[in-house]
Parts: C-alpha cells; sequence; structure tokens
C-alpha cells in the first residue's frame, strides 16, 4: 500500500517513539524535504544488504527528540532509519 508523505512521516514519528522508549508527543517534527538517493536502499543499506543502485525520490525525515535529531529516509513504498547508533534499519 503506498503511503503518503504525511503517513511516511507518522510511520517515523511511531517507530522512533518505540526505539527510544518514549510518548510520541515527545518525538517532534524538524523537516520533511523532497530528496533524491544514491540507491533503492536510499543511501541507508543495512551491513551486508545488496541494493539497485539508481537514483531513487523520496523525502529526507527529521524527527527530534530530548535534544537530538534523528534521520529517516522514505518513499510512497518504503522508510529506513538512517544511522540510528551506527547502523541503518528498514522500518
Amino acid at each position: 500500500m503506498a503511503m503518503s508523505r504525511e503517513d511516511a512521516v507518522s510511520r517515523a514519528r511511531i517507530d522512533l517513539a518505540e526505539r527510544l522508549g518514549v510518548a510520541e508527543d515527545e518525538i517532534k517534527e524538524d523537516s520533511v524535504e523532497d530528496a533524491d538517493f544514491p540507491d533503492a536502499s536510499f543511501g541507508a543499506g543495512a551491513a551486508g544488504e545488496m541494493s539497485a543502485q539508481m537514483i531513487t525520490p523520496g523525502w529526507r525525515i527529521r524527527l527530534r527528540a530530548g535534544g537530538d535529531t534523528y534521520e529517516y529516509r522514505a518513499n510512497r513504498n518504503r522508510i529506513r532509519l538512517f544511522n540510528f547508533k551506527g547502523a541503518n534499519y528498514s522500518v
């Protein structure tokens, strides 16, 4: 099922709240912007993962919690958490 930009932000907010163990209302939207990523995993592939090498349009979502900023990368089909505690995750 395809996601809208708003759906992607909402899913990212829910995911981050769960990962940090905080209430969802403690997660604030910092910015959401259109972006072109270098591959099908949005430049956020997991260790050992292979990804199609093609420019992939989507959104860069930056959320704030507890003074830190977290970056999600998404398009209409999937979401990735970028560099969370040194690793990338598929959401």
